[in-house]
């Protein structure tokens, strides 16, 4: 039995008796072991970890220049007179609680890549994101400056005033989306807008095709005399496809909504108005259409440029009419921010999905003149010029043909892919031909897969080969600047993208 002692205050405590040998081993060994079974246990008894939270944030830059600035967005620079719209770069920055990443939308022709470059080295110091999971696109609006420098065809330059202003503006907005990060949820969407676009690339009746500035005569020629009786068939397809993500606060108000579109611009503006064209007007009346006019933090919608290198918002097969400035440009805006709008409200939101983002920079080689088209620039630019006053493409294209035979035999490419959930975005930077995005999205492992144009520089236009061989203003050298194949490796690298980030999730 046990026994019993006497303690202070008169109370007494029962003694167990000694364990008898063969039971003592027994409690050794349990002692050593139930350490090891209680951390066995422990996930059955702990509380779970915290889920990852899912958050947005959104803000704009004012990145408008000064009145004087040269608007680029013809063949010759021309000084601005009057500002109708501020430009902006309209940031969006995600993050999963594991990978944050960034979206910014400029209203600008195009940025070179020097710009990016500066931009996202900021982006990294002031607000932690990798350079490689940042994406910095132009809208190509042709009623803005260009941050392409006082000479956009200057293959090495040094960075001019504005475009430092632009890369430090950029890099503020980012900063600033990032001081606004708070939880949110995320959908995506889509809706076809199809009477916007049209193929600008047409076939013509034998016999009416015109020269090209090179005294030769093209295949097809790029927007043809609206409603010419000439007109036989346009050279390629259109994607009238409008895809967007949105995130709002949980069940809340929104944050941003991030679209694209493959529209080249709409432009019809006064004079030489600086204008971010249709993609400003698209941005403000979708925030007008959601009540988010004077919300805190703001609201920012973003108007990306699909693939347009081959599309404009010209009904070639009717006569243009004539039209006051700016009023096509904010109908066409007016209608395809009224077709999101209706569509946001047929979205089903999640509370968290993985993002992943991959960079690259394949080498391709800088198209060349050939021996003829040398000689032909050198003839060309000898003669005396007939009349200054006059635009002369022949002249023109010469000197730009003289400008890439300056050029290093190859180049480095900028390419991105973003996976947002199961969306994909990728991205390449030139004035992509309608069909490469098409056959992006036919190809991806990942669905809805999509392009935007014009990211982190300003390589040109993009035809696909069959494009080269019809000839047409985008496949002109000087136009085009990069290899015949360039379309195809480019693709090619972006698919394999997708597959690598489709192969680490499926890793884990």
């Amino acid at each position: 039995m046990a026994s019993t002692r006497d303690v202070r205050g008169g109370r007494r405590y029962h003694q167990l008796p000694p364990l008898r040998p063969r039971f003592r081993g027994a409690f050794v060994m349990l002692r050593c072991v139930l350490p090891f079974v209680l951390l066995a246990l422990a996930p059955l008894v702990l509380p779970a970890a915290d889920p990852p939270v899912f958050r947005a944030g959104a803000a704009t830059s004012n990145i408008t220049p000064e009145i004087g600035g040269d608007l680029i967005g013809g063949f010759a620079p021309y000084p601005s007179k009057h500002i109708h719209d501020e430009l902006h770069a309209r940031c969006l920055v995600l993050d999963d609680g594991q990978t944050r990443v960034a979206f910014v939308v400029c209203d600008l022709l195009g940025i070179h890549r020097l710009v990016s470059d500066e931009a996202r080295r900021l982006i990294a110091v002031t607000a932690g994101i990798p350079k490689e999971n940042v994406l910095i696109s132009a809208t190509h609006t042709h009623s803005a400056s260009s941050a392409l420098g006082s000479d956009r065809f200057a293959h090495e330059q040094t960075l001019d005033d504005y475009q430092r202003f632009v890369a430090r503006r950029i890099a503020d907005g980012v900063r600033r989306a990032v001081n606004t990060l708070r939880t949110a949820e995320i959908a995506f969407g889509s809706v076809e807008v199809p009477e916007h676009v049209f193929n600008r690339r047409w076939a013509m009746r034998p016999g009416t095709m015109p020269p090209n500035p090179f005294g030769t005569v093209d295949q097809v020629k790029m927007n043809p005399p609206a409603g010419s009786p000439n007109l036989v068939e346009p050279a390629g397809p259109t994607d009238p496809l409008v895809t967007f993500l949105s995130v709002r606060e949980p069940s809340g108000p929104p944050i941003s909504v991030f679209a694209r579109y493959s529209l080249h611009y709409v432009g019809g503006v006064a004079g030489a108005d600086v204008s971010a064209d249709y993609f400003g007007m698209f941005c403000d009346r979708l925030k007008e259409l959601l009540g988010a006019d004077h919300q805190d933090p703001p609201f920012v919608a973003l108007l990306a440029n699909g693939t347009s290198g081959d599309i404009n918002n010209i009904n070639f097969r009717e006569p243009r009419p004539r039209q006051a400035p700016y009023e096509q440009m904010r109908y066409v805006a007016h209608d395809v921010a009224a077709n999101v709008h209706a569509a946001l409200a047929d979205l089903t939101y999640q509370p968290w999905v993985r993002l992943d983002a991959r960079y690259r920079e394949p080498v391709l080689k800088w198209r060349k003149p050939t021996p003829e088209q040398a000689q032909w620039a050198a003839d060309t630019l000898a003669k005396p010029v007939a009349d200054p006053t006059k635009t002369d493409l022949s002249r023109i294209y010469a000197e730009r043909t003289q400008r890439l035979a300056e050029y290093p035999e190859t180049t480095p490419v900028p390419v991105q892919v973003f996976a947002i959930g199961d969306a994909v975005l990728g991205s390449m930077p030139c004035e992509i031909f309608c069909e490469i995005g098409l056959e992006f999205r036919d190809r991806s492992p990942l669905r809805p897969a999509n392009m935007i144009s014009l990211n982190h520089g300003y390589y040109g236009y993009l035809p696909t080969p069959r494009h080269h061989d019809l000839g047409g203003y985008e496949t002109w050298i000087g136009t085009n600047r990069l290899e015949r194949d360039a379309s195809v490796k480019l693709l090619d690298e972006l698919i394999e993208m997708v597959q690598e980030i489709q192969a680490a999730r499926k890793a884990k």
